[in-house]
């Protein structure tokens, strides 16, 4: 019996390997993240003795300086690289911007005055804190953690070990702090690299999308919300979006094919872009009604919305003829290919120009989940991003009064 299956083991070696293989890069892998948790709670902790021995001492920028230098000079022997003025500025710097990130008793004895925090959550309980505490909405509070927890625990001190020091060294330069938390969490669910993190900064992600939605519209995720409460597909949607890792030129002779074969190409990106839980379809999806054939420039699927998202691309000035195609698009999808348990499909025209007609269509709908945003083909300055937004915003209002009067 022990020959046979010892027998049956060896059958397979491809097999043997694979699961070997997993189980050293599964330990790999949090070997990583253990260092990466250690590391940035260690860089944290070197910014608040930093800032404690600093704010102790004299209150001159000559003192600071030459106390940073004589540190870093020490270090530097006994350690190596890693530990330039430089570095040690960072450090003082990720203190300030996590400030009450964590409290964990310094060496010294001396504990920081801050809060505890709840990194599943990204979200502060005040505990002695002089800044406001964002809130939970009610019934979701947590239990607090015990306050001696063991300091090597990243699971309770707050920087979540999927984030490297890269990561927090650029979420720390985004000075709104409500962005910043934004980012960090979307970073985590998401699983952004850093040049992915740096890139939706860049692309100010979390102020189009307060822009265009208000903070309905930075939806939690869906551990994070309410038995039976749902988010509309609006709150999915950004205005405008900016493409400009398409590498596509301000052409005339540039042509809604050229934008869609360039999306395919960076689909990876585009997803980025797009949002979260998108996932891809098809491209030129084919519908034949009656004796007609019509073809959907690309779909794709929600799984945090549970529902299609059909996209026709459009270079100029949005038509009523744009919007009268894009509700047919959806009323047949939805007739050949939802199945039971999707929410209504949500159809969406990415145009070059963004006039009045599509801030009308953007909040018309009548009931239908048809949408409409500009895409950027550059990637604008905060200042040109801003007036992008604005003039939106001033478009729709109008709109909307318009509705209203009628």
């Amino acid at each position: 019996m022990r020959d046979h299956k010892k027998n049956e083991l060896g059958k397979n070696p491809e097999e043997l390997f694979g699961r070997v293989v997993a189980i050293l890069e599964q330990a790999r892998g949090n070997v990583v993240r253990a260092v990466n948790s250690s590391m940035v709670l260690a860089y944290w902790l070197i910014g608040r003795e930093i800032v404690e021995a600093l704010q102790g001492g004299e209150e001159r920028a000559e003192y600071g300086k030459k106390v940073i230098e004589a540190l870093s000079g020490r270090l530097t022997e006994r350690y190596g690289k890693g530990f330039s003025e430089q570095s040690l500025q960072n450090f003082r710097r990720f203190y300030l911007a996590y400030l009450e990130r964590v409290t964990i008793p310094s060496p010294t004895g001396r504990e920081s005055s801050g809060i505890l925090w709840y990194p599943e959550k990204l979200r502060p309980l005040g505990v002695g804190s002089s800044r406001e505490a964002i809130p939970y909405p009610a019934g979701r509070e947590l239990t607090p953690p015990v306050k001696g927890h063991p300091p090597g625990d990243e699971s309770q001190l707050g920087f979540s070990p999927h984030l490297s020091w890269s990561h927090y060294r650029a979420l720390m330069r985004v000075e709104n702090e409500a962005a910043r938390l934004f980012y960090e969490k979307e970073a985590v669910e998401c699983g952004w690299s850093k040049t992915q993190l740096e890139r939706q900064i860049h692309s100010s992600y979390y102020q189009r999308i307060v822009a265009n939605r208000g903070t309905a519209g930075l939806i939690a995720a869906e551990r994070d919300r309410l038995p039976g409460e749902s988010v509309g597909a609006e709150h999915f949607l950004k205005s405008p979006y900016v493409l400009e890792f398409l590498g596509l030129p301000d052409s005339p002779e540039l042509h809604e094919t050229d934008v869609e074969q360039a999306i395919i190409d960076n689909l990876q990106s585009f997803l980025l872009e797009l949002g979260k839980g998108f996932s891809f379809v098809a491209r030129q999806k084919h519908i034949r009604f009656d004796s007609e054939d019509l073809y959907i420039d690309l779909v794709f699927y929600n799984f945090m919305l549970k529902c299609f998202l059909l996209i026709d691309l459009k270079i100029g000035k949005l038509t009523h003829r744009d919007v009268g195609q894009m509700d047919g698009y959806v009323r047949l999808f939805e007739d050949r290919f939802k199945v039971s348990g999707d929410n209504p499909t949500i159809g969406l025209i990415l145009c070059s120009d963004k006039g009045e007609a599509v801030a009308k269509y953007s909040v018309l709908s009548e009931g239908r989940q048809i949408f409409a945003s500009k895409y950027l083909q550059v990637l604008p300055s905060e200042q040109e991003l801003q007036l992008e937004m604005e003039k939106e915003r001033r478009l729709i209002e109008t709109a909307l009064m318009e509705k209203v009067d009628l």
